[in-house]
């Protein structure tokens, strides 16, 4: 005897999971740190063509990898971690208009 075959199309999936919000800050860290390699890259770049917008941007890269740090431990600091990308964005930006 054969079993009754089932109704046509994709099997249950079953009850939804729920969401893994543990992985969040997880990331947000990996984003700082990716942040300030894409920093020191760019710096050493610069520095090859005009010296202290390069060190500018090399001395930068560690502030913000420790600004992702401190952003990671204390979700209070939010607002101090907003006003540091914003300067640190429009340091860039005369850096680079500069350069």
């Amino acid at each position: 005897m054969t079993a009754a075959p089932g109704p046509p199309g994709p099997p249950d999936p079953g009850p939804p999971a729920a969401p893994d919000t543990g992985l969040a800050r997880e990331r947000t860290a990996l984003a700082w740190t990716r942040t300030a390699i894409s920093f020191a890259a760019v710096g050493g770049v610069v520095l090859k063509r005009a010296v202290v917008p390069g060190l500018i941007l090399l001395a930068l890269a560690p502030a913000i990898y420790l600004l992702g740090r401190l952003a990671y431990g204390r979700p209070e600091k939010l607002k101090v971690v907003t006003a540091t990308i914003v300067a640190v964005a429009l340091v860039a930006l005369v850096v680079s208009f500069t350069a």
